[in-house]
């Protein structure tokens, strides 16, 4: 969190990122799993000392996530509660809103429902897709988001991505010697791979699990009552099973006098 805000100064992140579609770069799959508590707690804590310093997740309240996340209110209260005092608050960011309309003109979005409306392999590919670009404004660009304004919060555990490109046939606008414009046969360059130029303090392996521990607990964000509802699914099971063999048993025996 403590260095995440000195990024608050640079982040315009307008509401239409998590509308606009971007470019139609390849999601990678993420292993998202609700009762995996473990990934759920670290995810949590990433996101509370890297994302909450700007984002805020309004519909989520400290206290509902101690519960839920088996985390003691005197371990939240002191390593996961920066901006208020009372567990029963919600996440609010520490960025005042006032503040960021002010600076930027637009407050950054709030975090709660983003899996919702963007798909969990979205946002994990968007994490881990950030690469150094000296026309940004900001020094990073992202190729699930072409020109964001965010920049890579997480540089120190992924380090410098670079982005590297390959020639792709395609048909290319051309102008003749009359000025017109017609299609021809040429090359354009895309997306390859990215390989390090600086290293983090992260392996690949490293960050891509700490990415998934993230998403999964942005994906509980978005509805933490699923959580409740495995706990209910798995009692219905039960008392289903139970019934079953309890029916299997009365009819047996009623029809045992038929069989006979």
């Amino acid at each position: 969190m403590r260095k995440s805000i000195l990024f608050c100064l640079l982040v315009l992140v307008p509401a239409s990122v998590w509308a606009s579609g971007g470019n139609h770069a390849r999601l990678d799959s993420v292993n998202i799993d609700l009762g995996d508590k473990a990934s759920l707690r670290r995810g949590a804590h990433t996101f509370i000392n890297y994302c909450l310093s700007c984002h805020s997740a309004k519909h989520m309240r400290y206290n509902r996530i101690a519960r839920d996340l088996d985390i003691g209110d005197d371990i939240m209260k002191k390593n996961l509660m920066f901006t208020t005092d009372k567990v029963g608050s919600l996440m609010k960011a520490t960025m005042p809103v006032e503040d960021a309309t002010e600076w930027f003109g637009v407050a950054p979005p709030d975090l709660t429902l983003a899996t919702r409306y963007r798909k969990p392999e979205w946002i994990y590919t968007y994490l881990r897709s950030f690469y150094r670009d000296n026309k940004s404004p900001s020094g990073w660009n992202n190729i699930v988001f072409e020109n964001v304004s965010m920049p890579h919060v997480l540089y120190e555990w992924q380090g410098h991505q670079r982005i590297v490109y390959k020639d792709k046939k395609a048909m290319v606008h051309k102008k003749n010697k009359d000025g017109k414009t017609t299609m021809v046969e040429g090359t354009i360059k895309v997306f390859d791979h990215f390989e390090i130029a600086r290293p983090g303090t992260m392996n690949k392996e490293e960050f891509n699990a700490a990415m998934r521990d993230l998403t999964n607990f942005m994906v509980y964000l978005g509805d933490p009552a699923r959580l409740v509802r495995y706990r209910i699914g798995a009692g219905v099971m039960v008392f289903l099973f139970i019934f079953l063999f309890v029916a299997y048993l009365l009819k047996k025996n009623f029809w045992r006098d038929i069989d006979h």
